[in-house]
C-alpha cells in the first residue's frame, strides 16, 4: 500500500507563505499522478493543484494561479506546495493524493490520501 505523509502545514499570517511536502517510498510519485486539495471548515474536500506523471504539466484552479505552485522531486520522493500571498480563505487541512485520474480535479480518481496537514491564515 502507498504511504502518504504531508508536512509543513502552521499558522501564517495572510501575505505570508508556507511549503507543504508530501513524502512517499520507494518511486510513488515517478509513477503516479500527484494532487493536492483541500478541506475548508465545514466544506467538502476540493481541488488545489496536480502534476501529470508524464510530461509533469501542472493544472491549479483559477482563483490560485500564480499563488500555487506544485513540483515533484523524484530523487527525494517528494512533492511540494509552493502557497503564497495567503489569504484567510486559504485556511484549510491539505492533502496529497496520488494515483491515474480520468479527472485530475475529483477526489474518487485519486487512489491514495495522506492525513492532511493543517493550514491556518490569520488576517
Amino acid at each position: 500500500q502507498v504511504q502518504l505523509v504531508e508536512s509543513g502545514g502552521g499558522l501564517v499570517q495572510a501575505g505570508g507563505s508556507l511549503r507543504l511536502s508530501c513524502a512517499a517510498s520507494g518511486r510513488t510519485f515517478s509513477r503516479y499522478t500527484v494532487g493536492w486539495f483541500r478541506r475548508p471548515p465545514g466544506k467538502e474536500r476540493e481541488f488545489v493543484v496536480a502534476i501529470t506523471r508524464i510530461y509533469s504539466r501542472t493544472y491549479a484552479v483559477d482563483s490560485d494561479k500564480g499563488r500555487f505552485t506544485i513540483s515533484r522531486d523524484n530523487a527525494k520522493n517528494t512533492v511540494y506546495l509552493q502557497m503564497d500571498s495567503l489569504k484567510p480563505e486559504d485556511t484549510a487541512v491539505y492533502y496529497c493524493a496520488v494515483g491515474s485520474p480520468s479527472r485530475l480535479d475529483t477526489v474518487s480518481d485519486y487512489d491514495y490520501w495522506g492525513q492532511g496537514t493543517q493550514v491556518t491564515v490569520s488576517s
